[in-house]
């Protein structure tokens, strides 16, 4: 945690020595009750100046208190928002940097709680603790010299309760409280994972009747929170509840009474000695207190920063130190071999070569490696063997900057912003005019629909301009048009399309053809017809490439898959087998 706050370092001191002056200034009132008790009860006539001297300090200590406890909460507050931002920040340039890949293989709910909830537990640890914790222990500190000053016999006798508190303090850093409270976390990340991830699905889910099924895996993990939740409270609760008996106010002064009585009684103390025990007695025991009060808030605190830190040393893409320029728009795949954080290989030595102004078609069935491989030429990934060109020039040897100037991708998946239509369209060429927008718009088959919505392309997308995933993907490619890069990445960018949809985007597709570099992964065969190349994956390797009409001649593999293809929809549609489609 230390590594994370040390530019904020004079910052924290600071804190600490307002908190320091005005924990000092607060006991001022205290001592003047004592003192005023003293003079009062003292025999004799009452000395008015020693009266009027205790009131100003201690009238004086409690405004000196009020005005640098209040100095240091406010710039301990302003530390906090400063850090918050930061680690924010940072998270989003780290985040920035990441390889896209690397979040498609992490739960939405973990990040959420990361940059949000984490950085938002560390508030107790910057804005309150340094200030708490260094009152609680510099007022006892103090008094206690006081109270050592009086009688060192009764300032024993009152630390009994702090030293039976602390006694008990180690049995909250057992292992198996650490280990309770680890599952603990476990579980609430849990439950925040499956409730995005149902809010997320929940339309799918009911459409398939699966509503049960899913609200069955959120109970699962609410069930498994109280169990821990339960588990670890009948941990806690037997030190916690021995702690609060020992440092509560009526058991101190109880302990205080019974020591002063003792001594009172056997003349070895004055009765009016009694007094400064009564009134800051309580005070010794607010280390303790401190202590057991923030203890969990620190321990979140540390686990909720070793998760910030493990997002921020997730290894970002490299960015080459001398950043080369393509030549071109040819695409070339050598030796290309790919395989995620468990060791499975996903793609197994592609070679390919995407000419320019030609659209490659990949397909293959589920889990061939189709995705992986069209994510690499936007440098999602880096391949782990072999290389991707573009223009004579490694991917690696691109600035990022340049890449997303030359390559641009739709896939399946579409995300878009809280913004409007116009907007999200023009999100890689801001300065676009309207004109641009719409045409981008009409490519993309999308344009009727937008001018349907109430404000048009000023529709905000969440807001006023609700969407289909078909027209999503749409908006998504009329994007991707918009910017119109030398090298296009399709990946079933047209799953959720009707087939009115589809045809307008296949001639989308043949306005584009000769202008551009396109990959595709095929949903529809049918888009293949419209390919210059065919490639067939399966297990990670291509089987088969070629242009459709060659690969059918062939009757291979291609072959085969189309048929099964056309049979499955012929099937899903109620048709016999070699009828027509309804």
């Amino acid at each position: 945690m230390t590594g994370l706050l040390r530019a904020y370092g004079w910052g924290f001191a600071t804190v600490v020595i307002l908190q320091v002056i005005g924990a000092v200034a607060g006991l001022a009132p205290l001592l003047a009750v004592v003192e005023l008790g003293r003079t009062l009860l003292s025999p004799g006539p009452i000395d008015h100046g020693q009266v009027w001297l205790a009131v100003t300090v201690g009238a004086v200590g409690l405004f000196v208190r009020l005005l640098f406890t209040a100095a240091s909460s406010g710039l301990g507050h302003i530390l906090d928002d400063q850090v918050q931002l930061s680690l924010r920040r940072q998270l989003a340039a780290r985040l920035g940097r990441v390889p896209i890949g690397w979040f498609s293989r992490r739960r939405t709910g973990e990040l959420t709680r990361v940059v949000g909830e984490d950085v938002s537990a560390v508030h107790p640890f910057i804005a309150h603790a340094p200030g708490e914790l260094v009152s609680a222990f510099v007022v006892p500190l103090v008094s206690l010299v006081y109270l050592f000053a009086v009688d060192w016999r009764l300032t024993l006798i009152t630390l009994i309760p702090v030293l039976m508190a602390v006694a008990l303090v180690p049995l909250l850093m057992l292992p198996a409280r650490l280990r309770e409270q680890e599952e603990f976390d476990a579980a609430m990340g849990r439950i925040a994972s499956s409730v995005v991830e149902f809010v997320q699905g929940i339309s799918v889910v009911k459409a398939f009747g699966g509503s049960a099924r899913a609200h069955r895996r959120f109970l699962t993990a609410a069930d498994d929170f109280v169990s821990v939740f339960l588990r670890w409270v009948r941990g806690m609760s037997v030190v916690a509840a021995g702690m609060q008996l020992a440092l509560s106010p009526p058991f101190v002064l109880l302990v205080v009474l019974i020591g002063g009585t003792a001594l009172i009684t056997s003349g070895g103390m004055a009765p009016a000695d009694l007094l400064p025990f009564l009134l800051l007695g309580l005070g010794l025991t607010a280390p303790v207190a401190a202590l057991g009060h923030g203890f969990d808030d620190m321990q979140a605190a540390g686990r909720a920063v070793g998760r910030i830190r493990d997002v921020l040393e997730v290894p970002s893409l490299p960015e080459p130190a001398h950043p080369v320029t393509p030549q071109g728009h040819r695409v070339e795949l050598r030796d290309v071999r790919f395989h995620y954080e468990t060791g499975h290989e996903v793609l197994r030595g592609i070679d390919l070569v995407l000419e320019p102004g030609t659209v490659t078609a990949i397909v293959g069935p589920s889990g061939s490696g189709k995705s992986t491989l069209v994510q690499l030429l936007p440098r999602f990934f880096d391949p782990t063997h072999g290389s991707v060109v573009l223009g004579g020039v490694d991917l690696r040897e691109i600035g990022s900057r340049e890449l997303y100037r030359l390559v641009s991708f739709v896939f399946q998946d579409v995300r878009l912003l809280r913004a409007s239509v116009a907007d999200n369209i023009a999100l890689a060429v801001p300065h676009a005019g309207r004109d641009d927008v719409v045409r981008a718009a009409r490519l993309a088959a999308v344009h009727d629909r937008i001018a349907e919505l109430p404000r048009g392309y000023e529709s905000v997308i969440g807001e006023d301009a609700r969407l289909s995933g078909g027209e999503a993907q749409r908006i998504a490619l009329a994007r991707a048009l918009l910017a119109a890069t030398p090298v296009l990445v399709l990946d079933e960018a047209t799953s959720f399309a009707d087939p009115q949809t589809e045809q307008a985007v296949r001639r989308a597709l043949a306005t584009l053809k000769g202008e551009r570099t396109i990959l595709v992964i095929a949903h529809r065969l049918e888009t293949v017809a419209d390919a210059d190349l065919v490639v067939m994956l399966e297990n990670g390797s291509i089987v088969e490439r070629g242009r459709p009409a060659e690969l059918l001649e062939q009757d291979g593999k291609f072959a085969a898959f189309r048929r099964a293809h056309r049979s499955a929809i012929t099937h899903y549609e109620g048709v016999p087998q070699g009828g027509e489609p309804r």
